[in-house]
């Protein structure tokens, strides 16, 4: 999935000098974050648009907004959604805490990083799992997880990267120390596979499928799904925002649901509609799309105040703590909100 440290084509995660950026970002604008109505009732799109300004980052896992927008579903929803564009953890936390955002487009060990520093955040929608997007590769007689034991391990250290080499070790008796970490970017990870330089490289799409393409002896040891929702997305809202505007947080995830929900009916097309706005061609980002499962109305209503809080998320939660990613322990059952549903 993506980086925590540089904003690639398919970047996330953490960064430095949020105190900085929050004074940056508090200059550049705070204040209100709707500009229209947005208060409870039945919106009328036709007389009435509520604004949101969203955080996002160039991944195709959040790439149902930019369906939204130009199937017009933000519109029917009486919704103007300001898209921001923010590079890693420290400026999503920045924006919050200047007011700059009302929601983000998030994983969800970062919605718990965020609210392990103290944010006033609110998990209130499921947007993706990865499944083969994000996956431990090797090659040779390194076949399974505990074959990990003492070999060289390329990854990204605070990425969904550092979760997955965690869950696999876990999985398999072991802990970070039974291996010799070599901490580098996931898109270095690969080209260090392929040149020698390490036994084993942590990554995601399309760095999984150029890897193994080049090298007939690279092999998946593990992936993401293995452990579903470990390396998931997440809509958020802040605590301020939800309690002055729940109908707006109410069709945002409306919105969301119904672009998801298009695109499982129009995959080829909503494919093309989100390749475009990361800046990528749709056939290189086949295997990345095959490897990303999208949550839409259905799937939220089944899972979210179900598997997803009962299960996935203390998986995250663990698997975060394990390494060392957390401040603090999160209060799970604040962390969620399942009322925007409806």
């Amino acid at each position: 999935m993506k980086s925590t440290n540089a904003p690639t084509p398919i970047a996330r995660w953490l960064g430095a000098a949020m105190v900085a950026m929050a004074m940056l970002l508090t200059a550049c604008g705070g204040g209100s974050a709707s500009t229209g109505n947005g208060g409870s009732g039945t919106p009328d799109p036709g007389s009435r648009t509520d604004t949101v300004r969203m955080g996002i980052q160039p991944w195709i896992g959040y790439g149902q907004w930019h369906v939204a927008e130009e199937q017009g579903i933000t519109d029917k929803h009486g919704l103007d959604v300001q898209l921001t564009e923010l590079a890693d953890d420290a400026d999503q936390s920045a924006a919050f805490a200047s007011g700059r955002i009302d929601m983000d487009n998030i994983a969800s060990h970062t919605a718990l990083l965020l609210m392990s520093q103290g944010l006033d955040l609110q998990i209130v929608a499921i947007e993706d799992f990865s499944t083969t997007a994000d996956a431990i590769l090797a090659r040779g007689d390194i076949t399974s997880a505990a074959d990990l034991k003492g070999k060289r391990v390329a990854y990204e250290q605070g990425a969904t990267s550092d979760l997955l080499l965690h869950a696999a070790l876990a999985s398999a008796g072991l802990t970070i120390d039974d291996i010799e970490p070599v901490p580098m970017g996931a898109s270095e990870a690969g080209t260090a596979l392929i040149g020698n330089r390490v036994d084993v490289a942590v990554t995601y799409e399309p760095y999984i499928t150029a890897a193994l393409s080049s090298d007939q002896t690279v092999q998946r040891v593990y992936d993401a799904a293995q452990n579903p929702g470990l390396i998931s997305d997440v809509l958020v809202t802040s605590g301020k925002f939800a309690a002055e505007h729940p109908d707006v947080v109410r069709r945002a995830v409306a919105a969301w649901n119904e672009a998801a929900d298009w695109y499982q009916a129009n995959p080829e097309q909503g494919r093309a509609i989100i390749s475009r706005a990361v800046g990528e061609d749709p056939e290189a980002l086949d295997s990345a799309f095959d490897g990303v499962q999208y949550y839409g109305t259905a799937a939220n209503r089944a899972d979210f105040a179900g598997r997803y809080t009962t299960e996935t998320l203390p998986l995250v939660h663990q698997a975060a703590k394990e390494a060392g990613l957390l401040a603090s322990d999160v209060d799970l059952s604040k962390a969620t909100d399942p009322q925007y549903l409806d």
